[in-house]
């Protein structure tokens, strides 16, 4: 097995030689049919990708992004989008491609596009025309992979997108309660790509072509592949254990001689990070390594033995422990192979991919794009291209680091930029090509809004680096904080002939912003419709620590700044801070404290989220392991305090929903089992009122206002919730009244006393009578 490469030295993605079938030319769409294919003059496809969304020829979408890529390169590459995958035949519907089967779920993981937090199924798929679910299967990476290897055995698979990018190592699998195997053995797929794939697959694509078998392609960065041994040279490092209770010796690295001892504190020095072996396992001399002391290790050619699937799926401190190892080795500067034991046979991880260069970027979003759904859909809607299509994406990646989000695990903790020329040449392409365009242009963003250009002062020291975040629990002095290229790219965007507004849509990271006030005067004054969105996710230390974000003094400090210079603006702006429910390290008290500080702020959150336990990421492990693989794992490492029990999700949302009627009565039953009783009752420093005689009608009417279009907020300045998804806050109601169709019933969320609405109490029918106080009917799910 070849060296990896250099994490400085990666081949441009565009100075490889084109395919022969080049001469084909570009496409106004990828072909999806056999007439399509005929029309190009094609006999075959080189290429089939095979996705769980629509096709929309969009650069946010990842198929049409591959595709477009691969086309680029001169190969033929045919779309199948949402085949049904109950048979083999739609899947041979382009034929059989003459390279490989490229398979992805989609934008998402099937499972989350399809499930809410609480394992509920969601009514609609906002990536499939008409926003239908039921479109695709769940574990879909996994079920068109079977169907293409039943449609053509022969043929080559290889699986990317984020479902199988987060699923490369064994798992914690939320829906089913528990770990999984890598998707590499449940797909039975040939490669595993995983983050931003342009460079790998290109690599692939093109030594497939030139004749060498899939098998044999093992020193790719960014891919995962199964294999029986561990090639001749390389040195392996045993990190399948963790320390038990006893006698720690002097000698910090398993591997050295133990008649060296003297040179130990060399060791210290030069290993940056190693992994300790319990000293009373019995190893057989054929396992055991070993190398001088003043030898540094060559990264290139070490990998880094994990758990074996077997150990991490019935032991939940070695399951945080590979998951905090995995996490160690993310940075492509200085990351090292993976490799996990699966029975018989190993997951082997390649280092993180090479990120893109900026001329590279600028090649992936300046390709031939239509920008539009295939024609095939006859312009039904697609919700998630009505979402993007007026937005432009700046940059990819995120230094965040926070442990519930799947970015930074995805596209990478180093930002990776387009130019400015490039990003104004998508403005003026959207202004002057799609349809419907009205002049507004809806996000210039990404990940994250303001890390545009923001990256370590020092290439070194980055590549060294293997610190999990950049802003936490500060920001990292070495970490450049200018906004001065974000400003100017803003100017000149909103400058340009034919465009009236350009708002800013993506999350904004506020520790950020306040260490550039100036930016924050140019996003208020400019790039703000009305409501801009941050988040804090909670007030309290114990979950921030866990989510490793900052407290909230640092949105104090930017709503201070947001206000000052919305006043001076002579606008009417509001703040959008999200908040997580039930995330691991949340006590009751923690939500308590949160919804008190949402009612001193005047804050009434319509919808709520849940925290959701996504594959591989860090509070993931917090919640199914309740160790925290942000420090060293131990046996006796401190429990995670987490919420898992429907009862305790449902009491954590509802302290988020502090308002309404509808959830005073378990929000009474905690508060009293917490002895906050102080804290009922109507003063202004109390949460939730006593029971009252009439609150059933207070539930109802709450259902009703709900049913004409959405909560009104009698008191006019206090912010209210008024759209779905994350919680969100409204505007007043005196401006929310003043738009024409207030109160209007909201198309597709009519409810009635067959489908949610309860009915009017009625005491002379027999119906639900008012329970007289202090003793309110309770029943908890």
């Amino acid at each position: 097995m070849p060296p990896n490469a250099s994490p400085h030295v990666a081949p441009n993605l565009f100075d490889h030689p084109k395919y022969w079938a080049e001469c084909y030319g570009t496409s106004d769409y990828l072909p999806t049919s056999r007439a399509e294919m005929d029309a190009l003059g094609w006999d075959s496809c080189d290429i089939i990708i095979v996705t769980g969304d629509a096709y929309v020829d969009h650069p946010s979408f990842g198929m049409a992004v591959i595709g477009r890529v691969l086309e680029a390169q001169g190969f033929r590459v045919g779309i199948i989008a949402q085949p049904d995958w109950h048979s083999k035949d739609p899947f041979m519907a382009l034929g059989a491609p003459n390279l490989f089967f490229g398979v992805a779920a989609g934008n998402m993981d099937s499972m989350i596009n399809r499930y809410t937090a609480d394992r509920k199924t969601r009514s609609d798929d906002a990536y499939t025309p008409g926003g239908l679910a039921g479109k695709r299967p769940d574990r879909a990476t996994l079920i068109y992979s079977h169907r293409c290897r039943e449609a053509f055995p022969d043929v080559p698979i290889i699986i990317g997108g984020i479902e199988a990018s987060l699923r490369r190592i064994a798992h914690f699998d939320y829906w089913q309660e528990k770990v999984r195997t890598s998707i590499l053995m449940d797909a039975a797929a040939d490669l595993l790509l995983y983050g931003n794939a342009e460079r790998a697959i290109v690599e692939v694509a093109h030594r497939i072509a030139s004749g060498e078998p899939v098998a044999q392609i093992t020193d790719v960065r960014g891919t995962a592949f199964v294999r029986r041994d561990t090639p001749q040279g390389w040195m392996e490092i045993d990190s399948s254990r963790i320390d038990q209770p006893g006698k720690i010796d002097r000698i910090i690295n398993p591997y050295l001689n133990t008649t060296e001892m003297d040179e130990c504190e060399v060791e210290k020095r030069n290993v940056q990070w190693f992994s300790y072996e319990d000293p009373r396992s019995k190893r057989t001399d054929e396992h055991k390594l070993t190398f001088h002391p003043r030898a540094r290790l060559q990264r290139d050619k070490t990998v880094i033995r994990l758990p074996s699937f077997e150990k991490v799926s019935k032991d939940k401190a070695l399951y945080a422990h590979a998951n905090r190892v995995l996490h160690l080795e993310t940075n492509p500067g200085n990351a090292r192979a993976l490799v996990q034991k699966h029975g018989q046979v190993d997951v082997w991880i390649n280092p993180p991919p090479i990120p893109l260069t900026t001329p590279e970027m600028d090649y992936v979003f300046g390709l031939p794009y239509a920008r539009l759904p295939h024609p095939s859909y006859k312009g039904e809607r697609i919700p998630a291209y009505e979402m993007i299509r007026f937005s432009v994406n700046i940059m990819r990646g995120c230094f965040g680091g926070c442990t519930f989000c799947s970015i930074t695990e995805h596209e990478g903790r180093i930002i990776q930029n387009r130019s400015q020329e490039s990003i104004i040449r998508e403005v003026e392409e959207i202004r002057d090509k799609v349809p419907g365009f009205t002049g507004v242009i809806s996000d210039l963003g990404g990940p994250t809004a303001n890390m545009y250009r923001l990256a370590c002062k020092d290439p070194k020291i980055e590549a060294a680096c293997r610190k999990p975040a950049c802003v936490y629990p500060d920001i990292c002095p070495n970490l450049n904080t200018d906004h001065a290229a974000l400003k100017e790219l803003y100017r000149t965007a909103r400058n340009l002939p034919g465009i009236k507004k350009v708002l800013i849509g993506s999350g904004l990271r506020y520790d950020l912003a306040v260490k550039d006030p100036e930016y924050i005067k140019e996003l208020v004054t400019h790039h703000v419709g009305g409501y801009l969105k941050i988040a804090p996710e909670h007030t309290e230390s114990a979950p921030l620590s866990k989510m490793m974000k900052p407290g909230i003094g640092t949105y104090d400090k930017f709503k201070q700044l947001f206000e000052k210079y919305t006043k001076e603006a002579g606008k009417e702006q509001y703040l959008i801070p999200y908040f997580i429910a039930a995330h691991p390290g949340t006590s009751d008290e923690d939500m308590l404290n949160l919804a008190l500080w949402l009612k001193k702020n005047g804050f009434r959150a319509d919808q709520v989220q849940a925290f959701y336990p996504s594959p591989m990421a860090s509070a993931t492990t917090m919640y199914y392991s309740e160790k925290n693989p942000l420090h060293q794992v131990t046996y006796k490492s401190e429990k995670v305090a987490t919420a898992k029990t429907p009862e305790q999700r449902k009491l954590h949302k509802a302290f988020l929903r502090w308002h309404d009627p509808k959830n005073w009565p378990l929000l009474r039953k905690a508060m009293a089992e917490m002895g906050r009783q102080e804290l009922i009752g109507d003063g202004e420093n109390q949460l939730i009122p006593h029971y009252k005689a009439g609150e059933e009608q207070l539930v109802y009417e709450a259902h009703r206002r709900k049913n004409k279009g959405g909560e009104h907020q009698k008191r006019v300045g206090k912010p209210v919730a008024a759209t779905a998804g994350k919680p969100n806050y409204g505007k007043p109601a005196q401006a929310a009244a003043s738009k024409p169709n207030a109160g209007k019933p909201q198309g597709g969320k009519m409810l009635t006393q067959h489908t949610g609405l309860p009915p009017k109490p009625r005491a002379d029918m027999g119906g639900n009578k008012p329970k007289p106080p202090g003793k309110p009917k309770h029943r908890s799910r």
